[in-house]
C-alpha cells in the first residue's frame, strides 16, 4: 500500500500537487472551517467510487460538493431555489450545506437522488484550493462511524495509505460539521443540526 504524501498548506506546491492528484483520479484531504474533508474531482466517477470505498460509506448516502465561489454553483445545480439563494447570501462562506437540485452533468454515483448538497467553506486555503480545482465531491476525512478529523494527524491515523495527499493546515478552527438544510421542499427543512443553530436560520419558530 503506497504511503500518503503530506504537504503543508503553506507549501507553494500544495495546490499544484493537489490539482495533479485530483486530475489523475486520486483523493486528497484538506482543512475546512469545520473538519478535514476528503475529496475527489466531480469529473472523475472512478475517484468518487474510491471515495465511497475508502470511507466505507454506504452507496445510498450522497456525497456533498464544496465550491469556491458562487459562480461555480452553475456546475453543481441547474436550478437554485429562492430559499437557497437567501441562505447562501446570508451564510456563505460558512458552515451551511444546502440541498438543491443536482446538475444532470454530475456523475450519478455522487447522489442516488435528483438532489445534491453544496457548501462554500469559510476557510482561506480551502477557498483558494477550490478556486483552482473547481467544485469537489467532499465528505469528512474519516472512516464511516468514526470520529471526525480535526487535524492532519487525525486523517493520517484513519486513512494512511488510502488517501493520496493530505494538506496539513493545522487544527480546523471549528469542530462541528455543517448544518444541512433541504431547499427543494416548499418549507425549508433542517436535516442535520450543525455549526449554525437552526434558530439562527429563522427556519424553526
Amino acid at each position: 500500500m503506497p504511503a500518503t504524501t503530506i504537504l503543508s498548506t503553506q507549501d507553494p506546491n500544495a495546490i499544484p500537487v493537489a490539482f495533479e492528484v485530483l486530475n489523475e483520479g486520486g483523493l486528497i484531504a484538506f482543512p475546512t472551517d469545520t473538519v478535514y474533508g476528503l475529496a475527489a474531482s466531480i469529473s472523475q466517477p472512478d475517484a468518487i467510487k474510491k471515495l465511497f470505498l475508502v470511507k466505507g460509506r454506504e452507496w445510498t448516502k450522497a456525497i456533498a460538493v464544496l465550491i469556491g465561489s458562487l459562480e461555480q454553483l452553475s456546475l453543481v445545480t441547474s436550478t437554485l431555489p429562492p430559499g437557497a439563494v437567501d441562505l447562501a447570501a446570508r451564510f456563505w462562506p460558512g458552515a451551511l450545506t444546502l440541498i438543491v437540485p443536482r446538475h444532470p452533468s454530475l456523475p450519478a454515483l455522487i447522489s442516488p437522488l435528483p438532489t445534491i448538497g453544496v457548501r462554500m467553506p469559510n476557510h482561506p486555503f480551502a477557498l483558494e484550493l477550490l478556486h483552482q480545482t473547481g467544485p469537489l465531491a467532499t465528505t469528512s476525512a474519516n472512516r464511516s462511524k468514526q470520529t471526525n478529523s480535526h487535524t492532519a494527524q487525525d486523517v493520517l491515523n484513519q486513512l494512511n495509505g488510502k488517501v493520496d495527499l493530505i494538506l496539513d493546515g493545522g487544527a480546523c478552527p471549528g469542530s462541528v460539521p455543517s448544518t444541512v438544510v433541504d431547499c427543494t421542499v416548499p418549507e425549508l427543512r433542517v436535516l442535520r443540526e450543525g455549526a449554525i443553530p437552526s434558530k439562527d436560520l429563522f427556519l424553526i419558530k
